[in-house]
């Protein structure tokens, strides 16, 4: 499929897809140079690739394997709403978040990502270094 052709969904669903696969390079391709990155407390705010990587990147070491499970979607034009099970294989067990994420595209880059989770339900449950 053309990049031209790509729907606000397809960009998020292909950023997630290279997400799973850990593949940085690749997922932040997807990424706005200008884009607003939200998590709930302690983590916030971050802008742009190099900020969503140097969130995601460190969070994500102790990961052998992820999968992102969509449960529900609804797009409206360049808004995209995807409620989601993260799964995350750590070296001893699987760790999931249910988590609720907002996305908008423009120019087939994601200009605002913000997840709704329970923070204290994966930091109970993640590896502490």
């Amino acid at each position: 499929m053309s990049t031209l052709a790509r729907s606000a969904s397809e960009v998020v669903h292909a950023f997630m897809g290279e997400m799973e696969c850990l593949d940085y390079e690749a997922a932040m391709t997807h990424v706005a140079p200008d884009c607003e990155y939200t998590n709930p407390p302690p983590i916030g705010t971050v802008h742009g690739p190099e900020g969503v990587r140097a969130v995601l990147e460190p969070f994500f070491a102790p990961t052998l394997e992820n999968e992102f499970r969509i449960l529900r979607e609804a797009t409206d034009g360049a808004r995209v709403f995807v409620e989601r099970l993260d799964r995350h294989r750590l070296k001893d067990r699987w760790v999931e978040l249910p988590v609720t994420g907002v996305y908008e595209v423009v120019g087939h880059k994601i200009v605002y990502w913000r997840d709704y989770f329970d923070a204290q339900t994966i930091l109970s449950q993640w590896p502490s270094s």
